[in-house]
């Protein structure tokens, strides 16, 4: 196993124990950028571990299952399904949120991580962020209403 993937797996290990902020923080670089489709292009350690943390908030008692993992060169690259219940407010990217659905969801993702030095230089995760929204009951049942 190499550095990459041990950093991926520190992280891991990390958000799905709902450590101190600080604790993800300090697994990336100081000028780390991450890319997420909810919260778009995020810079600096800082405002990872916050989009980090907003996430374990809305989905204190959620969890990890690792489908597939894979490493190649300097960067660490997970498959998976985030599961969870929506118990805490949903933040978004434009400093908005919602209160809790209560709402269980099963999404599939996956993230990648490039490793430079111990930390994340470069992280990327995928999911389906309808899919997301759809199972939060936070999208209109409607078509119609949708335009």
């Amino acid at each position: 196993m190499g550095q990459a993937r041990e950093v991926m797996d520190q992280l891991t290990e990390a958000l799905t124990t709902h450590q101190d902020p600080k604790t993800v923080a300090n697994l990336f670089a100081e000028d780390a950028v991450a890319y997420t489709p909810d919260g778009g292009e995020i810079h600096g350690r800082d405002s990872i571990a916050e989009y980090w943390r907003q996430m374990t908030d809305a989905m204190p008692e959620a969890g990890y299952e690792s489908l597939a993992s894979f490493e190649v060169g300097d960067t660490a690259i997970d498959e998976g399904i985030f599961s969870g219940t929506n118990s805490g407010p949903l933040a978004f990217a434009d400093g908005t949120s919602l209160p809790a659905t209560r709402k269980d969801i099963r999404i599939r993702g996956v993230d990648l991580a490039t490793v430079q030095d111990g930390q994340i230089t470069s992280y990327r995760l995928y999911f389906d962020q309808l899919q997301f929204l759809n199972q939060l009951g936070l999208l209109s049942e409607d078509p119609a209403q949708r335009s």
